[in-house]
Parts: C-alpha cells; sequence; structure tokens
C-alpha cells in the first residue's frame, strides 16, 4: 500500500524511496518490475551496510518530504511502515533501518497545514499557500487543493496514524528518536541530521546475558540453541534445568522432584535457587547465557533482580494464535525413538512409524489454550517491565528471525575464536 503522504515514482503504491542520489527511481524506471515492493526490497538489501538506513515517519503534514529531501545517501523510507504488519513484513525481508525518524505535531497543527497545501496537476508537485509557494505565476495559476485534503479526510488519516503509532514506536524504539514538527523547519532539520549521522553504539559487553520471552511454540528454544551454537553462549531453559536436577540427584533436585512428579509448578523460590547456583557457573560467568522459560511474571522479573541476575539483551517473539496452534498441536512423538515429527511441516517417513505415533497431552488444544492464557495474562507487564526489549516477528523464517536476534546482539560481541584470535 502506498505509504500516507508520499509521492510515487510511476506506481501509485511504491512509497516515497531516496536512496544515492536517485539510483532507485533511475532502476524502477528502467525495470519496471511487475512487483515494485519486491524489487526495491531486493535493491535494498544488495546495498552497501554502511550506507544511511533511515525511516522518516509521521503524521500527515508533519513535513516528512521536506525532512527527506535534506538526507544523506543512502536509502531512506518516507512514510512506511505505516503499521505493524508492514514493520513485520520489512523485518522479515531482513530490512532494519539504522535511524527511525518521528515526527509530531498537535492535530490542529497537521490539518490546518493540510489545508494549505495545493497540487499542480500538470507535474503532480505539491506546493504550500504559506510554506512552498511557487515563484512562477504560471503555476500559481493552475495550482488546485486536492480532493483528499479536506478537514474530515485529514482527521481520518490522523485517526488511523494515532491508532498504529503505539506498536510502531514499541518495534523500533531502540533506533527512533521523536523530533516536535511544530517549529521553524531549520531546528527540526538540525535535529534530524544530528541524529542520523551519529552511529549507534551497542552496549553489549562481551558476556551476553540474553533473556527470551514468547508464548509456547514461538520458536525459543530454536533461537536460543542457535545462539548459544554460534557464540558459545550457555542455553539454559528454566524446565529442562529442572529436569536436570531431579535427575542428578542434587539436594535441589530432591526438593523439586515432587513438584516435578505431580505437574505442579514449582515454587519460585526453589527456582531462583537454581537459577543463581547454574548463572553463577564458571561457563555462565565466561560465555554468557542465553536464558528462557523464566520469569514467567513480574514478580520472578523482580526477584531475579534482587538476585542481581541482570539481561542486557531481552527479547519478546510475537506469534499469531492460528500460527501457535498450527506448530503445537500437530506435533507427534515417536514412542519407540523419541523423535519428534510434526504432521505438517515434517511429517513421519513410513506409515509404521506413523502409526505408533503419540501426541503430548500438553499439546492438545485445551492445554494449549490455557498455557496461552497464562501467558497472555503476564506479557504486557513483563513488556512494561523490560522496557528496552526487542520484538520479533516469530511467524517467518528461523534462520530470518535468527539474523535479526543476532544484529541486536553484536557489536562489538565477538565469537569466541575472534576472541582467542585477539587475546
Amino acid at each position: 500500500p502506498h505509504a500516507a503522504g508520499a509521492k510515487p515514482f510511476w506506481c501509485p503504491y511504491v512509497p516515497q524511496i531516496s536512496q544515492s542520489k536517485y539510483t532507485m527511481l533511475e532502476e524502477l524506471l528502467i525495470h519496471k518490475p511487475d512487483d515494485p515492493i519486491e524489487f526495491m526490497i531486493n535493491h535494498l538489501k544488495e546495498n552497501n551496510d554502511d550506507a544511511p538506513r533511515i525511516c522518516v515517519l509521521g503524521p500527515p503534514a508533519s513535513g516528512k518530504t521536506t525532512v527527506v529531501s535534506t538526507l544523506p545517501s543512502g536509502w531512506i523510507l518516507e512514510g512506511f511502515p505505516e503499521n505493524q504488519e508492514q514493520a513485520w513484513m520489512l523485518q522479515s525481508s531482513g530490512i532494519f533501518p539504522r535511524h527511525v525518524v518521528m515526527l509530531y505535531a498537535p492535530d490542529t497543527v497537521l490539518i490546518e497545514r493540510s489545508g494549505g497545501k495545493r497540487l499542480d496537476p500538470l507535474t503532480q508537485e505539491v506546493f504550500h499557500t504559506t510554506f512552498d509557494w511557487p515563484s512562477d505565476p504560471l503555476v500559481q495559476q493552475r495550482l488546485v487543493k486536492p480532493e483528499d485534503l479536506s478537514e474530515q479526510e485529514v482527521s481520518k488519516k490522523l485517526l488511523e496514524y494515532h491508532r498504529n503509532f503505539p506498536e510502531i514506536f514499541r518495534i523500533y524504539q531502540k533506533v527512533l528518536k521523536s523530533i516536535n514538527a511544530d517549529q521553524p523547519s531549520v531546528d527540526i532539520l538540525s535535529q534530524v541530521l544530528a541524529f542520523v549521522q551519529t552511529r549507534r553504539r551497542s552496549a553489549a559487553p562481551f558476556t551476553p546475558r540474553v533473556l527470551f520471552f514468547g508464548p509456547p511454540g514461538s520458536g525459543k528454544s530454536l533461537q536460543a540453541a542457535l545462539i548459544a551454537q554460534k557464540y558459545d553462549v550457555v542455553n539454559i531453559c528454566c524446565g529442562q534445568l529442572l529436569k536436570e536436577a531431579v535427575a542428578d540427584n542434587t539436594k535441589l533436585g530432591e526438593l523439586v522432584k515432587p513438584y516435578i512428579d505431580s505437574g505442579c509448578p514449582v515454587p519460585d523460590n526453589l527456582v531462583l535457587r537454581l537459577l543463581t547456583e547454574r548463572l553463577s557457573a564458571l561457563d555462565c560467568l565466561t560465555n554468557g547465557w542465553v536464558l528462557s522459560g523464566f520469569p514467567r511474571d513480574v514478580g520472578q522479573g523482580e526477584q531475579l533482580q534482587r538476585a542481581q541476575i541482570n539481561p542486557n539483551r531481552v527479547f519478546f517473539f510475537n506469534l499469531p494464535h492460528e500460527s501457535i496452534m498450527e506448530r503445537l498441536s500437530q506435533r507427534r512423538i515417536d514412542p519407540v525413538t523419541g523423535e519428534r515429527y510434526h504432521t505438517t511441516f515434517r511429517p513421519a517417513p513410513t506409515p509404521e512409524i506413523q502409526a505408533r505415533l503419540r501426541q503430548n497431552p500438553k499439546d492438545e488444544e485445551e492445554n494449549i489454550k490455557k498455557r496461552l492464557d497464562i501467558y497472555y495474562s503476564n506479557v504486557k507487564a513483563l513488556e512494561d517491565f523490560y522496557q528496552d526489549a526487542f520484538y520479533v516477528n516469530a511467524d517467518q523464517d528461523p534462520y530470518v528471525i535468527f539474523e535479526f536476534i543476532e544484529s541486536c546482539i553484536i557489536k562489538p560481541l565477538p565469537c569466541k575464536k575472534t576472541f582467542e584470535v585477539y587475546n
């Protein structure tokens, strides 16, 4: 969909993009692809990693086009993404802006500005009665007021913008700067340029401490395994840790065993003692860790904080309800070999194996819903507690998800081999 307030190049649904002296425009005009959005995504992904990658967002009439015209070479998206779905689309395509400029101004100011816009029907160029009036009398005479800029239409667009703004802000909050657009343009532009010319520096130390949150079936275990494998950090799943304590017959394991056997939740104080002991081990202190399955609520998060267990990277995995049910309800296990299968994504290789597959009771739809209810009843408070978290679209290829998570962790987090070379 065409971004609000953006000027199309040659196709009515292409958002405004500036890249390296209009090379994007030239490529579009030369190739005229059947799918301009896909063409632009591929083009942007091929761009130099050091080039600026900027999104300029804001409500109608906030001055996005003016800001874009002053920005340095690289690629710049104006007015896109407009909502969470489009932001996830960019993320799933491997496109991550380094800087997101979010313009804002009172609605009354924006409605008044929109009323002053005029369109040249010959060139389709937009002017303004106050801020950008053409000097050519012939151009002045043929200017008309756009039909879709009535006060009622602008109010509708503003309402839609305000409805989508919170999700956009949350997704890009780590790379976003809000700038008041109700001030002289020189002041706005100086703030924008100062922001986009800074290079973000990761606060990640050499010892990563990563925390994953997400509903059942969102892929936390797989991503934790991939991170642990590549960076040699310790992969800790709280549920697995409890089972290992029981299997090893430790003192804590003996206390935990009755709860595991009965299927009852293990008390927080026992879980915390076990986690504190594990995270204080030499391998965790030296290599770092990635933790999933705890905390499950804010109370447990506060207990971790009091125990001086503080993550430096937190991720929330988002996955639609339909995808969760599809992933979990169709899982099966072979009681003979212990091999796991999925009726859709990884079916059993032979009819003999298929006949003996069993479903884990926790993957029955009724039990899945109970687990989801518990997760969703706590996740909003956890998001507020971990305000610097990253948000992951978990409904996409696992290796695309991994690339996004990795991009949020590295710099200056090295691979173990790299660390050994430099030391």
